[in-house]
């Protein structure tokens, strides 16, 4: 009878163990607060909690975890198992992934954005890149086009923006330089100080961010179509993580992907509801620029801006290849 007892409760243990190895959970660096950039973040952890029985598990982090300029560097030493990052904040770490900040290339709608994002984030290319940081991207975090809100006097001609200290980060940052603007890549949490202190006289976001981070509540002006860009921010996995998921716990991550991309979709076009009401509210006035203005832009930047990142890049990346993949695909999606 001691003997029967022993085994079962042998047994018991055992499959108690086996019940706690199955149990995985994942810690996730994001920052800011939830918002519709974090949204397909927030349900893919819903679905794969739901679909696990709760045995897999993200823990989302805003801010607890890593700060937003640093969150490669953890995936690298596997600090956390999946992050959120712009790349923009550290081209020299992820230069095949800058290809997509290049200005004025000319995507029209937000899911063509993340289309193409993917497309990229799947070239062998960029797969080796992020392999040097022990990362795997497996999702885009699409923006809208960027638009200026600022201070003061609203830019009216080409010759308005010499001077213009405007936050813009990786490709906008340099076509503004080209037409005498100061850019600066201070954070987006940094941007509503630097616009209220003066450090900067305009902001360029996504109208998400520009509701996140306040700009809206103190700029005087935005810009309804200059439309210079937008940065790419993927989500990415720590490779050890990922490869040491049991095949279930990695379906359900992997099959959660798509219904949380359709949140993240849903997610923009509900910032597009407000957006025009908070403008109205705080006082904003929408700023048309002339079409010359716009063409003057595009002609004095995308170009050149285009062929100093090739020629920067090219012996180290493939750099040429990487672009006109990019304008291949953006050509078939359109």
């Amino acid at each position: 009878m001691k003997t029967i007892q022993k085994t079962l409760l042998a047994s018991t243990v055992l499959a108690f163990s086996a019940t706690q190895v199955l149990a995985v959970e994942w810690n996730v660096s994001l920052w800011g607060k939830r918002r519709a950039f974090t949204e397909h973040v927030e349900k893919l952890a819903e679905l794969v909690k739901e679909k696990s029985g709760g045995e897999f598990t993200l823990n989302i982090s805003y801010g607890g975890l890593s700060k937003n300029r640093e969150n490669l560097d953890g995936i690298s030493v596997g600090a956390f198992e999946m992050a959120q990052f712009c790349a923009a904040y550290h081209p020299d770490k992820n230069p095949t992934l800058m290809v997509l900040d290049l200005p004025f290339l000319g995507v029209e709608t937000l899911k063509q954005e993340g289309d193409l994002d993917m497309a990229l984030y799947q070239h062998p290319e960029v797969i080796k890149d992020l392999a040097r940081w022990n990362a795997t991207i497996i999702m885009a975090s699409p923006l809208p086009q960027y638009n200026l809100a600022g201070v003061g006097d609203a830019p009216s001609t080409l010759d308005d923006f010499n001077g213009l200290r405007v936050r813009a980060t990786g490709g906008m940052g340099e076509a503004f330089k080209k037409v005498g603007a100061v850019p600066t890549s201070v954070t987006s949490s940094e941007a509503y100080t630097a616009l209220e202190s003066g450090v900067v006289d305009a902001v360029a976001f996504a109208p998400h961010a520009h509701l996140s981070f306040r700009t809206i509540e103190i700029a005087d002006w935005w810009t309804t179509n200059l439309n210079p860009g937008a940065v790419n921010c993927p989500v990415v996995v720590n490779n050890d993580a990922l490869a040491a998921l049991p095949d279930e716990h990695r379906e359900a991550l992997m099959s959660s992907i798509p219904a949380a991309m359709e949140r993240y979709y849903e997610a923009y076009q509900e910032v597009y509801d407000k957006w025009d009401p908070a403008l109205e509210k705080n006082g904003v006035e929408k700023i048309t620029l002339p079409d010359e203005v716009v063409s003057g832009l595009q002609e004095a930047a995308a170009g050149p801006v285009r062929d100093e990142w090739i020629a920067a890049n090219e012996g180290k990346i493939k750099a040429q290849e990487l672009y006109d993949f990019v304008k291949s695909k953006l050509a078939e999606m359109k």
